[in-house]
């Protein structure tokens, strides 16, 4: 799996650091902060709760490059 955020509609709820801070973080203003492009597979189930959680779908998870 592939990773992509979009500070630009980041809300800054903090879902995805709450859920899954071995891949998300926030900055000081909030905004979400990508740790891992491409994590680990038992992280994905982890991965895609935050990616439906966060409130402004600023989170994309797609396959993994081949």
């Amino acid at each position: 799996m592939r990773i992509t955020v979009d500070q630009d509609r980041c809300v800054g709820a903090g879902m995805c650091a709450m859920t899954a801070g071995e891949v998300f973080e926030q900055e000081d203003d909030g905004l979400v902060v990508l740790r891992m492009t491409e994590p680990p597979e038992q992280l994905a189930d982890t991965v895609e709760e935050a990616e439906q959680l966060c409130p402004s779908r600023a989170i994309t998870v797609l396959p993994a490059a081949p």
